[in-house]
């Protein structure tokens, strides 16, 4: 079973620079929607929302205020958006009608009726082993080019102290193919990384933006849902849900108490009642025994270092689409406790870890060479180059920032600022 790697250094830090906010290209062509995503009842702002354009390729996500942006070319006609959540009714907006309720949309939670469901006993594991059999039916068949905006953030405490981002080109073979010939290259990047000396335990992300290839759990088994995996793990059937509008079975599992080497998850799948298609999964990492976790999840630290996994979780979506289903949204993160000889108090680290498929394009002429490709060794902010442009990413779809990011990435440069001007 492999696992994505949190390498931990005593570096000094390489400082670049992240512009503050990020504001739109004027382009007559173009059309930019923003707003914000609350339920109709408690007016509480969603997370992960899926924001798209119907009949199109071209969506986002909420980010952790409710909050998105979303850029398409002008068709010269009416433009509706979509917006899908979990436990909520799926509904189309017209994009003027959004700008006339201050760009604020309320999603009303599905009220599904249960008596239309034949209730039957039912075989959990069964349904796990059938949707992984039906892959082929419910997933692309064809290699697709997927455009995504990836970002990752590193918090000392409550403190950021690196934030970095990319749009980046994920090449996917059909999903009978397995990931071996799959490939991720970054487009443009950018970063930001506190000068602070008291900060230079420097905590890396390997292969970050790989993400797209590696946690696409339906295309790539080997991280959970191979046959040799599946026999290790208790399932249970929870409830019934509903994602766009189409009735899932929610399963549970968790590990069985079997003797391994590596650690195993606990967590919920989601699958389509009517086709079998696995359409979202929720997973962390069992922290019972936390020796095993540490050695799946750390590459190397300091020597005079003492390492704690707290958690390891992940969240996998997938956007239903002309009758099958597409990698949309990945979240990662990784929480984690350093405690140093002969210092009194330890530090709590945050890595989190998110990307969200932007457009699509199937059958795509171009290929991607191995040497153009991130390496699963690569470290993102190791490889940023330096930048400030407020019209920095231009007319690419992105996660809105939150306002604590917003906030943070103006700290971090007045830092930088004081730090270069000593």
């Amino acid at each position: 079973m492999k696992m994505w790697m949190v390498c931990l250094l005593l570096v000094s830090y390489t400082t670049s620079v992240m512009a503050q906010a990020i504001t739109e290209r004027i382009n007559e062509n173009m059309i930019t929607v923003s707003g914000v995503v609350k339920d109709q009842k408690s007016h509480r702002k969603l997370e992960y929302v899926n924001v798209y354009v119907p009949g199109t390729n071209i969506g986002t996500v909420t980010n952790a205020d409710g909050a998105f942006t979303l850029k398409f070319k002008d068709p010269g006609t009416k433009v509706y958006l979509q917006f899908s959540y979990l436990g909520y009714s799926s509904n189309q907006v017209e994009v003027d009608r959004l700008a006339s309720t201050g760009n604020e949309y309320f999603l009303s939670q599905s009220s599904f009726k249960l008596n239309e469901i034949v209730v039957s006993p039912i075989n959990a594991r069964f349904l796990v082993e059938e949707a992984m059999d039906k892959v082929k039916q419910n997933y692309s068949t064809v290699p697709t080019m997927n455009y995504l905006f990836y970002r990752e953030t590193v918090q000392k405490r409550n403190r950021y102290i690196t934030i970095s981002e990319a749009v980046t080109e994920a090449f996917k073979t059909s999903y009978v193919q397995g990931t071996l010939r799959d490939k991720v290259r970054i487009a443009k990047s950018r970063s930001v990384a506190s000068p602070d000396l008291k900060d230079t335990l420097s905590v890396k992300l390997e292969g970050g933006p790989n993400l797209a290839t590696y946690v696409d759990a339906v295309k790539n088994p080997d991280i959970l849902l191979e046959p040799e995996y599946i026999e290790m793990y208790e399932y249970s059937f929870r409830d019934y849900e509903t994602i766009d509008d189409r009735v899932m079975y929610a399963i549970d599992f968790k590990p069985k108490p079997v003797m391994l080497d590596f650690p195993l998850y606990e967590g919920v799948i989601y699958i389509d009642r009517e086709n079998m298609g696995i359409s979202r999964i929720e997973f962390a990492m069992d922290m019972s025994e936390p020796d095993k976790v540490t050695k799946q999840m750390l590459r190397r630290k300091p020597a005079s270092m003492r390492f704690r996994a707290q958690e390891l979780s992940y969240l996998v979506t997938y956007r239903y689409q002309e009758g099958r289903y597409y990698l949309n949204y990945v979240r990662a993160q990784f929480r984690f406790r350093c405690d140093w000889k002969r210092r009194l108090f330890a530090t709590n680290y945050t890595v989190v870890s998110e990307m969200v498929v932007t457009n699509r394009e199937d059958n795509p002429t171009e290929r991607m060479t191995y040497r153009e490709s991130f390496r699963n060794s690569d470290v993102l902010s190791d490889k940023v180059l330096d930048f400030y442009d407020e019209a920095f990413w231009e007319d690419y779809n992105i996660i809105e920032p939150t306002e604590s990011l917003e906030e943070a990435v103006g700290k971090l440069k007045k830092a930088i600022d004081k730090s270069s001007n000593r």
